[in-house]
C-alpha cells in the first residue's frame, strides 16, 4: 500500500508540485464546484497509477489541484463505489492518496436520499455522524499500523469544530442548512420502503451509497473530517415517485449555487 501510494504521489508531484491541506471529494451531480478553483491543474484519474477508470454518470474521475483564495486545495471530482465491483481498497485508494500529498482536512460531499420527513429535496445537510449498512469496512484485514490503529476511534468521525464552520459559512452567506446522520447503504439498487423505515428506525436522516468507507480510511490515518449530504430527492416509500439517476443529477445541478457557495466559503475559513 505505501509503494502504491508512493508511486501515485510521485506521479501526480511530477505533473504539478503541491502541498494542498484542504481536500474535497465530489459526489454524483456536484462536480461543478471545481469551476470556483483557481490556478488548477487537472489530472485525470486514468492518469494516476493504481486509480480506477469512474463507471457512474455523474462522477467526471478528475483530480484538480489548485486554489481557493490562499488555500491550497485537492478535488476529487468523482469517486470509486464498492458496488462497482472495486475492493474497498480500491474505493479509499484517493482518500488515502490526498493525506500522502498533505491533506489534513477532508470534506466529504455525496447526494443522497432523504429519510428525514422534515427535509425535501434541495436541502442541504451537514453530516453529525454515519451508520455503516454497507456489510463492509476498508480496514477489514491486516492492519498497516504506521497509518493508524488497529481500533481506531470513531467517537467524533466527523469534526464538531469543521461541522460548525460550514454552517457558520452558510449562515454568513444567508443560507439555511440541516444537520443529521447518514445512513450508508452498499448499493446499487435504491432502498425498498421497508428498508428506508428501518433506517428512519435506527436514527438515520439521509441514506446513499459512498462517504462511509472514505470517512472511516480518512479517520484511520488521522485526517479530519466533514461531510455535507445534498438530498437530491425523498427515499423510497415516502413520495409516490419512482426514483430515477438522472433526476438526482438533475436536483444536485439545480442547488449547485447554494452548495457552491457554503463549500467555497468553508474551504477559505479552514484554510485561514
Amino acid at each position: 500500500m505505501y509503494e502504491k501510494l508512493a508511486t501515485a504521489a510521485a506521479h501526480i508531484q511530477k505533473v504539478k508540485p503541491c502541498s494542498p491541506k484542504v481536500g474535497v471529494v465530489l459526489g454524483s451531480g456536484l462536480g461543478d464546484f471545481v469551476d470556483q478553483i483557481e490556478d488548477k491543474t487537472i489530472i485525470s484519474y486514468d492518469d494516476i497509477p493504481f486509480f480506477h477508470k469512474t463507471t457512474v454518470e455523474g462522477h467526471a474521475g478528475k483530480l484538480i489541484l489548485g486554489k481557493i483564495g490562499n488555500t491550497e486545495i485537492a478535488a476529487l471530482q468523482g469517486r470509486f463505489h464498492s458496488y462497482e465491483g472495486l475492493e474497498m481498497d480500491d474505493v479509499v485508494f484517493p482518500t488515502r492518496l490526498l493525506s500522502t500529498l498533505g491533506v489534513d482536512t477532508l470534506i466529504l460531499t455525496n447526494a443522497a436520499g432523504g429519510i428525514n420527513t422534515n427535509y425535501q429535496a434541495g436541502d442541504l445537510v451537514v453530516i453529525e455522524d454515519h451508520i455503516n449498512m454497507t456489510g463492509n469496512n476498508p480496514l477489514v484485514g491486516p492492519n498497516i499500523k504506521e497509518m493508524g490503529p488497529r481500533f481506531p476511534d470513531m467517537s467524533k468521525a466527523y469534526h464538531p469544530e469543521l461541522r460548525e464552520i460550514i454552517l457558520k459559512s452558510a449562515e454568513k452567506l444567508g443560507y439555511t442548512m440541516q444537520t443529521g446522520i447518514y445512513a450508508g447503504v452498499l448499493g446499487p439498487t435504491y432502498e425498498t420502503p421497508a428498508e428506508v423505515r428501518m433506517l428512519r428506525t435506527l436514527g438515520a436522516d439521509v441514506v446513499g451509497m459512498s462517504t462511509v468507507p472514505e470517512c472511516i480510511a480518512a479517520n484511520h490515518i488521522g485526517m479530519k473530517v466533514c461531510g455535507i449530504s445534498c438530498v437530491t430527492n425523498m427515499a423510497s416509500g415516502i413520495e409516490n415517485v419512482e426514483l430515477k439517476h438522472e433526476d438526482i443529477k438533475d436536483e444536485a445541478l439545480r442547488v449547485m449555487e447554494k452548495f457552491t457557495s457554503i463549500l467555497k466559503e468553508t474551504v477559505k475559513t479552514i484554510g485561514a
